[in-house]
């Protein structure tokens, strides 16, 4: 089973976090929190690891709706994306995937929800990598 939508880039790590940040933002999403793993992991066991960040990604209307369907669904919330340095050079961008995710509710309310954020989700990938292999960054 497939949990994530993902993408591959070839650009530096910095700029693919921006873009996926502004992506998110045109689909209607804030991002909740932004959790450096690299360095959370240096502080705190003084491991050496690539870049690494998860991006909590959140659209307060699609969030609300789907709350009032089913209140525990705020255990699975934000919909987490990341970032990360792939062993070969490339930058990945994965998010969850809500269809998925929201299918463990087993609530047929959410599929609606879950299907409209997986189509937001297919355009911010969409996005990032059509920005990158097309020389827009």
């Amino acid at each position: 089973m497939t949990y994530t939508i993902t993408t591959r880039i070839d650009a530096p790590f910095d700029d693919v976090v921006a873009a996926v940040t502004t992506a998110l933002e045109d689909e209607g999403f804030g991002l909740l929190c932004d959790i450096d793993v690299q360095t959370t992991l240096k502080e705190k066991l003084d491991v050496e690891t690539d870049r690494y960040r998860i991006l909590g990604a959140c659209n307060p209307p699609l969030a609300h709706e789907g709350l009032t369907a089913e209140p525990d669904l705020g255990a699975l919330l934000p919909c987490n994306v990341v970032v990360y340095e792939a062993d070969n050079g490339d930058i990945v961008v994965s998010a969850v995937d809500p269809q998925q995710l929201v299918g463990i509710t087993e609530n047929p309310e959410l599929d609606d929800i879950g299907t409209e954020v997986h189509d937001r989700f297919e355009r911010v990938l969409g996005a990032v990598d059509e920005q990158f292999t097309t020389g827009g960054a």
